[in-house]
C-alpha cells in the first residue's frame, strides 16, 4: 500500500509533490501499514481547478442526469465487486471488523450510490401562472465545485453521502478522506477511474487537518460539507465565511440519550443499549451514550444490562476473523483519549463494569458502563466516541425528557416503550434530529440525516439531501413584450 498513489487529481492518480506523511498503523496489532503522502496547496489547487474546468467546460459539464446516474450505477456495481479489497482496506487501517465492512458498510455505500443515481434525471423546477404581467419560473441549478470532508469511522459510507448527491445533481467535487482511515478511499479512486467519470468531475485527496483548512478557505470551492468534531467544524466555518463565504454543511456528532421506560421490552432494550450502542467500538456520532432508565425496572434492567456488556468481550478481537464484531478503536491516539476518559470518569462515577484496556497490544478497550456521573461530569457531558456508556434513573416522563435534551448536542435518540403514543409524544419534546423507538437508529438514504444544536448544520440524504447540493434561481419573463 505504501508505493501507491495517494491523490485522485483530473484523472491521475498521483503520489503527491510534498514531502509530508503520516504514518500509518493497524490498531488490531500496532504494525504499520504504511506512510500516506498529504496533499498540500499544489494538490488542492489542482484539484479545484480540474473541478472548475470539469464543472464548467469539460464533458462532466455536457452529460444529462441519466447520463450521470448511468455513471453511478456502474460505480456502485465496482464497489460491491471490490468488496473484499475494501474491507482489507479498512481492517488494517482503522481495525473495523471485516464482517461489518463486507455486510453492512460496503453493501450501503453501494445502495447509497445507486439511491442518488435515481435522482440524477429527477431534478424538477417550479412554475407559476402569470401574475402582474409576469409568468415564473424556478430552476434548481448546482453549486459547481462542492468539498467534503470526512472522518475515520464509516469512512466511505459518509464519502457517499456527501458526493453522491453532489454529483447527482451536476456538481464536481473535491474530497478529502481522514489520514487515519485513508487506503478504503483510495481504492474508490480506482473505481472512478474505472466506472467512466469524466477527469476532473471528482478529485480525492489524501491529507490531515492543513489539507482539510485549505480546502475550506479555497476561494474557488463553492460549498464545503464536513464529518467530525465540534471543534474542527468550528474551524471549517470560520475559514468557509473568512473566504468567499462558502455554503457549508456541518455534521459535528452527538452526545445522545436512550430513554427506556417503565413498560419497555427488557431483553429488547438491553440489546439496543448493549449491541447496539457498541457497533463500531462506540465510534459513532448517533452512539447513544447517556442511557436513562425507569427507577422501578432500573436494578433488573442494569444487572442485564451488565451481563450483556462483559459477555460483549467475547465478540472482541482480530478484526479480520469472521466472528469478531467489536475491534479496536481506531489508533493509539483514540486509545489513549479513551481511556484517559475512563480514568476521569471512575472519580465521577460508579464504575459498574469494564474501565481499561482490553489487551497490551492493541487499541483494544473493554466495553465500559458507569452508573450515575453527576450532571457536571466529564463523561456525563463530552463526546467520547469509544465503548463508554454512563447511566442514570428517572421517575417520571418530564424528567426523562430533561435529561435527554440536558446536552448542548442533539443528534440522535432512542425511546423504549409499549405505549406508541407516550413515544411519539417524548419523540416530539427531544431536541434531536434523528429518533429511534424500540430501537437503535440507523441511517437510510429516504430519510433526512443531520442534528440539533450544536451537533451540526443542514442533512444529508434523503430529498433533502440533494436539495443540500442544488440553489434556486427565480425567472420572471415580461409576457407584455
Amino acid at each position: 500500500m505504501a508505493s501507491q498513489g495517494f491523490h485522485l487529481v483530473n484523472g491521475e492518480i498521483l503520489k503527491g509533490s510534498s514531502s509530508d506523511t503520516y504514518p500509518v498503523f493497524n490498531p488490531a496489532n500496532d504494525s504499520k501499514v504504511g506512510d500516506i503522502n498529504l496533499a498540500r496547496e499544489k494538490e488542492v489547487d489542482a484539484a479545484v481547478s480540474a473541478a472548475r474546468e470539469s464543472f464548467e467546460t469539460g464533458e462532466w459539464s455536457k452529460l444529462t442526469g441519466t447520463q450521470r446516474g448511468a455513471l453511478m450505477h456502474k460505480l456502485a456495481d465496482l464497489i460491491d465487486a471490490n468488496a473484499e479489497e475494501i474491507t482489507k482496506a479498512e481492517v488494517q487501517a482503522m481495525g473495523q471488523p471485516a464482517a461489518i465492512t463486507k455486510n453492512w458498510i460496503v453493501p450501503a455505500c453501494a445502495q447509497t450510490w445507486r439511491y442518488y443515481a435515481g435522482w440524477a434525471d429527477k431534478v424538477e423546477g417550479q412554475t407559476f401562472d402569470e401574475e402582474g404581467g409576469f409568468y415564473r419560473l424556478v430552476r434548481y441549478e448546482p453549486y459547481g465545485v462542492c468539498a467534503g470532508i470526512g472522518p475515520w469511522n464509516v469512512t466511505i459510507m459518509t464519502m457517499a453521502w456527501k458526493m453522491a448527491p453532489a454529483l447527482a445533481a451536476g456538481n464536481t467535487f473535491v474530497y478529502k478522506g481522514s489520514e487515519k482511515s485513508p487506503y478504503s478511499i483510495l481504492v474508490l479512486a480506482r473505481l472512478f477511474k474505472e466506472a467512466g467519470f469524466p477527469d476532473g468531475a471528482v478529485n480525492i485527496l489524501t491529507g490531515d487537518g492543513k489539507t482539510g483548512a485549505l480546502m475550506a478557505s479555497h476561494m474557488d470551492v463553492d460549498k464545503i460539507s464536513f464529518t467530525g468534531s465540534g471543534a474542527s467544524g468550528r474551524k471549517v466555518v470560520d475559514a468557509a465565511n473568512k473566504s468567499n463565504m462558502k455554503k457549508v454543511t456541518l455534521e459535528l456528532g452527538g452526545k445522545s440519550p436512550s430513554v427506556v421506560f417503565a413498560d419497555a421490552d427488557i431483553p429488547n432494550a438491553v440489546t439496543g443499549n448493549s449491541q447496539g450502542f457498541l457497533f463500531n467500538s462506540g465510534q459513532a456520532c448517533i452512539a447513544a451514550s447517556r442511557l436513562f432508565v425507569h427507577s422501578s425496572i432500573a436494578d433488573q434492567f442494569i444487572e442485564h444490562l451488565k451481563q450483556a456488556f462483559e459477555g460483549a468481550q467475547q465478540i472482541m478481537g482480530d478484526p479480520s476473523e469472521p466472528t469478531t464484531m467489536l475491534g479496536p478503536l481506531a489508533d493509539t491516539k483514540q486509545l489513549e483519549r479513551v481511556l484517559g476518559f475512563i480514568e476521569t470518569g471512575k472519580t465521577e462515577a460508579k464504575l459498574l463494569v469494564g474501565g481499561a484496556r482490553k489487551s497490551d497490544k492493541g487499541a483494544f478497550v473493554q466495553p465500559t458502563v458507569f452508573l450515575n456521573p453527576g450532571k457536571d461530569s466529564t463523561i456525563y457531558k463530552e463526546e467520547i466516541f469509544g465503548p463508554v456508556l454512563s447511566v442514570l434513573t428517572f421517575e417520571t416522563e418530564e424528567e426523562a425528557i430533561k435529561l435527554a435534551n440536558d446536552t448542548a448536542y442533539g443528534l440522535s435518540a432512542c425511546i423504549y416503550t409499549a405505549s406508541t403514543s407516550r413515544a411519539l409524544r417524548v419523540a416530539s419534546k427531544v431536541k434531536a434530529g434523528t429518533i429511534a423507538i424500540n430501537g437503535t437508529f440507523l441511517p437510510d438514504n429516504n430519510t433526512p440525516f443531520g442534528g440539533y444544536k450544536q451537533s451540526g448544520n443542514g442533512r444529508e440524504l434523503g430529498k433533502e439531501g440533494l436539495m443540500a447540493y442544488l440553489q434556486a434561481k427565480t425567472i420572471k419573463i415580461n409576457m407584455g413584450v
